[in-house]
């Protein structure tokens, strides 16, 4: 196996992937309409619905994009044309989803909430009952990424239950890096993509719908070609292939870390992830630094951190010291608030952020910030 510099990527995606889920990806060329890769597709497919809990009542869609694809083909595919959709926006994500809908004319009921503050759950219903005639569907992001706040999956499925809606909701970055359970959570579709907490490549996004729901939408004229998501799962069912050309290695890639996120066991990688944030926490806090979003509205996956007020800061400088030692963060800015964010995400372990902290407090203490 040929060993790859590895670089602890501190920043939302793409994660940190393991030697074995690179070199997944170094095989024979293969034609992706003959039955061995179709047969890999499927139980790519299959385990990407037993990883949501879904064996019952859904299936898996899946397509050749970033996340952003996958909402997008979800958006134009299940929302009827005579219908809206509800969006709660609190993130650029959620704003995301408002952009899409307007460029192909998708009529939306918008909740906006200041970025890092939590959803009203009254507004929420409030919205729900006083456009019920209109209203079809209720997008949401779970994790939202900008920011690293955790909207309350379990009560906003039920509220959306409650008015007979179904549920559109972008787990991007909380997918196999916390418990969600598509069934118990009342979720009809789920989006998430291969390069975060499921580890593997970027290229591939996926949809876990209901299969009722989904189905449902061939009542629907198609707003869209290459993102359908029915014509998509249909073409798999009958002929064992993408409808399009896949990403051929990062399906590999995928198999692999699907089988590594099994093998590591769920609990364990909840666990993992939670662990590093306590770590994370606990240094960062105890150089002065503060959170942007509370304690008790965070998902534990990636923290947004207020930039300290010292004139020695330099966002780009710091990153600069961070990354030629092989660490990787990101910037953020919430209206006026400037921050920068780690993530605890990806094939990292303790030790890795524990060695990024003394890292960071070098950084600190030599330019005279702390």
């Amino acid at each position: 196996m040929k060993h790859v510099k590895r670089n602890i990527l501190l920043n939302p995606g793409p994660a940190t992937t393991t030697d074995t889920v690179k070199n997944a990806m170094v095989v024979p060329d293969i034609c992706p309409r003959e039955l061995e890769f179709g047969e890999l597709t499927l139980s790519v497919r299959n385990d990407l619905i037993r990883a949501a809990y879904g064996e019952k009542n859904h299936t898996c869609v899946m397509l050749t994009s970033s996340g952003t694809g996958g909402v997008e083909a979800c958006l134009t595919s299940v929302v009827p044309h005579e219908k809206k959709v509800l969006i709660l926006n609190n993130g650029a994500y959620g704003e995301r989803m408002q952009k899409i809908c307007n460029a192909y004319g998708i009529g939306h009921v918008d909740y906006n909430q200041d970025w890092g503050y939590p959803l009203d759950l009254k507004i929420v219903e409030e919205l729900l009952k006083n456009h019920q005639n209109e209203i079809s569907h209720l997008a949401f992001i779970h994790h939202e990424t900008t920011v690293g706040i955790l909207n309350p999956l379990s009560e906003l499925s039920a509220l959306a239950a409650k008015y007979q809606v179904e549920t559109i909701v972008d787990a991007m970055s909380s997918f196999a890096g916390m418990m969600i359970n598509v069934e118990q959570d009342n979720i009809h579709y789920l989006v998430s993509s291969s390069n975060k907490c499921i580890q593997g490549m970027a290229g591939i996004s996926y949809v876990i719908a209901n299969l009722k729901s989904l189905l449902k939408t061939k009542e629907i004229k198609p707003r869209n070609f290459y993102f359908n998501l029915l014509e998509n799962h249909l073409y798999l069912e009958k002929n064992k292939q993408f409808l399009f050309t896949p990403p051929v290695q990062t399906l590999y890639a995928l198999r692999q870390a699907i089988t590594e996120y099994f093998e590591e066991g769920p609990e364990n990688r909840f666990a993992r992830y939670a662990s590093m944030y306590e770590i994370m926490k606990n240094k960062v806090q105890e150089l002065g630094f503060e959170f942007l979003i509370e304690e008790k509205h965070h998902a534990k996956l990636l923290t947004a951190i207020m930039d300290p007020s010292s004139a020695a800061y330099s966002f780009n400088e710091m990153h600069d010291y961070l990354f030629e030692r092989g660490f990787t963060i990101y910037p953020g800015k919430v209206g006026n608030i400037n921050t920068f964010r780690l993530s605890n995400i990806g094939a990292i372990y303790p030790k890795d952020i524990e060695d990024f902290l003394v890292v960071f407090e070098e950084y600190l203490r030599l330019n005279k910030i702390i």
